[in-house]
């Protein structure tokens, strides 16, 4: 399950791409190989916890909703460009409701005792990428976002 990157002078924009099964051990091990690649490893740490957030949140939920009660692939795209992280996501699972992303707003919070146990994703997602974009064509779901990095790409 190795990505493929492209790394070379004839590329303009390193690049690395994987595709994955929809299951919550192949998000872990998807995650691992990715953060593995030349492309994520120049990244400075705090870019690089940023980047894994956002992708672990992205890829669990897609998982956990798209892919309930059924099966499907995974294909993630990652371009380093200039200082940011340019991500692709692409399933063919279950689309959004509604067809749009969640909003991401928090609820006020109770007592500690009284946590939800999910709800922060979207928030977390929101909060740390930038120009979030989902769309669903073809019995596609496409979700785009951009990350900002501290480092320009090599």
């Amino acid at each position: 399950m190795a990505p493929s990157q492209s790394l070379g002078s004839g590329q303009p924009d390193p690049s690395a791409r994987l595709t994955i099964p929809g299951d919550p051990m192949a998000v872990r091990a998807g995650l691992r190989s990715l953060f593995d690649t030349i492309l994520l490893r120049g990244l400075t740490a705090e870019d690089r916890s940023a980047a894994e957030i956002v992708l672990a949140e992205a890829l669990n939920n897609i998982v956990e909703h798209a892919y309930s009660n059924s099966h499907g692939d995974i294909d993630i795209t990652l371009q380093l460009r200039q200082t940011e992280l340019i991500c692709t996501i692409v399933d063919t699972g279950k689309p959004m409701p509604d067809n749009t992303l969640p909003n991401g707003h928090l609820s006020p919070l109770g007592a500690v005792k009284d946590l939800p146990e999910g709800g922060f994703g979207w928030h977390v997602i929101r909060t740390l990428s930038k120009d979030l974009h989902y769309q669903r064509q073809d019995g596609r779901n496409q979700l785009s976002f951009r990350l900002d990095t501290t480092q320009p790409a090599n």
